[in-house]
């Protein structure tokens, strides 16, 4: 079963030679022209995986220049995006068939091997490939955690291009323990919301800036079109460069978010992180492509590191997170009155708009633990001031919680722990 497997994936930039590239950028140009195929015929009939395959694939195989099993996945995929253009539709939002330009293509552990010599092999539409990845010199690189141990299996993966560098977004998966299966719904837990103006905030209302980030991205994205449009060999030297520094400044960002986000937790003695489901949030943020690919680099890292220290991570519905109130429950478009600003129209609680939504979003997995047939009773909402449950019931942190991690004396009492 899916839920039964932790996965986590690994994302590494390729050494490819000129003739490797050629071969890539074909193989992606295929695949976007048999994912549209594929949905071009099934739009209206089917979504299902089972229906798709049938109906597209022999078409697929004819006009396109892909192999079978790559295919095969462009079905999957084009059964993947309409099935997320019909949930979206049952949600009131106007859809349309879906297009594919993003410059990707997926692979599986039949058109992808990796090898211990730090090479994969990848199926185009000639001959395979081998490249070289790209790993960090140091061998505590977080991508070796992954390809180094016997414990994950490398699943279904995403190459990605982009400013002519190849991105392989290896996908990893391994059983998990008895712990993780019956990990209690009924712990501590943290909410925590992503978006533009801060990039994270959590239920206990902390704050990790975004302005800067979001500012560097916009730039680099000015000096970016610049480079392109220039498109002299020099032009594009200094664009590997630049996009080089991007990468590595983005994710300097995200892991200091990402330890940020930890240490809350720990602090609060969290057993969960609850983020929103990401899967639609480019649309709820109207974040750029930047911004989503930092927004789920964000989330794999905080899942890898909390799964280090014993903490789980989990995805919950994003419908009106970020209008309804924390307080009262009331839900209206009214209660958003700007990006920043979050002011009940029932209650007449004011809050910051991003600071609301964290707590919904921890909330929300709270009330999901309640209704788990598990539940035994204790599951609550981790804030600054103490922890609350569904019905209310608050728990005050003790006197000297901001004390202690204020470097200020503490009292000397025995902490107890229920």
């Amino acid at each position: 079963m899916a839920d039964d497997y932790v996965r986590r994936t690994a994302i590494t930039r390729l050494e490819v030679s000129d003739e490797q590239r050629t071969l890539l950028e074909d193989t992606i140009s295929e695949w976007k022209r048999g994912c549209q195929i594929a949905t071009d015929m099934a739009w209206g009939k089917c979504n299902a995986k089972s229906g798709v395959q049938p109906l597209a694939y022999e078409t697929v195989r004819e006009e396109t220049d892909l192999g079978s099993q790559h295919a095969i996945l462009a079905t999957h995929q084009s059964a993947q995006a309409i099935t997320g253009c019909i949930e979206r539709q049952s949600k009131g939002k106007k859809v349309s068939k879906p297009t594919f330009t993003a410059p990707t293509v997926k692979y599986d552990t039949r058109t992808m091997t990796l090898f211990d010599d730090e090479t994969v092999s990848l199926s185009t539409t000639q001959s395979r490939v081998r490249c070289e990845l790209a790993l960090p010199d140091a061998d505590d690189g977080y991508q070796r955690q992954y390809l180094d141990s016997d414990a994950w299996s490398v699943t279904e993966s995403t190459l990605t291009a982009r400013d002519g560098n190849y991105f392989l977004h290896i996908g990893f998966r391994r059983h998990k323990n008895d712990t993780e299966r019956n990990t209690a719904e009924d712990g501590t837990v943290l909410g925590v919301d992503l978006g533009i103006e801060n990039l994270a905030v959590t239920s206990t209302a902390y704050f990790f800036s975004g302005r800067e980030l979001t500012h560097n991205l916009r730039e680099f994205e000015k000096v970016r079109a610049g480079l392109q449009q220039t498109g002299t060999r020099s032009a594009h030297r200094t664009l590997e460069q630049s996009s080089g520094r991007e990468l590595r400044y983005i994710r300097d960002v995200l892991h200091r978010a990402s330890n940020a986000i930890i240490a809350e937790a720990l602090r609060y003695e969290c057993d969960v992180i609850a983020f929103e489901n990401l899967t639609h949030i480019r649309d709820r943020t109207g974040a750029s492509w930047g911004h989503k690919w930092a927004f789920r680099t964000l989330y794999e890292q905080v899942e890898y590191k909390a799964e280090a220290v014993g903490v789980s991570v989990n995805q919950v519905g994003s419908a009106y997170t970020s209008k309804r109130c924390a307080e009262c429950g009331f839900t209206a478009d009214e209660n958003r009155p700007t990006r920043n600003d979050f002011q009940c129209q029932k209650c007449e609680s004011e809050a910051n708009a991003d600071y609301n939504a964290a707590k919904n979003i921890g909330m929300r997995y709270v009330r999901r633990g309640q209704q788990s047939s598990r539940r035994t009773g204790n599951s609550q909402l981790a804030l600054k001031s103490g922890t609350v449950t569904p019905s209310g019931g608050f728990t005050a942190h003790p006197d000297w919680f901001e004390a202690e991690f204020m470097d200020k004396p503490r009292p000397q009492r025995a902490r107890q722990r229920e």
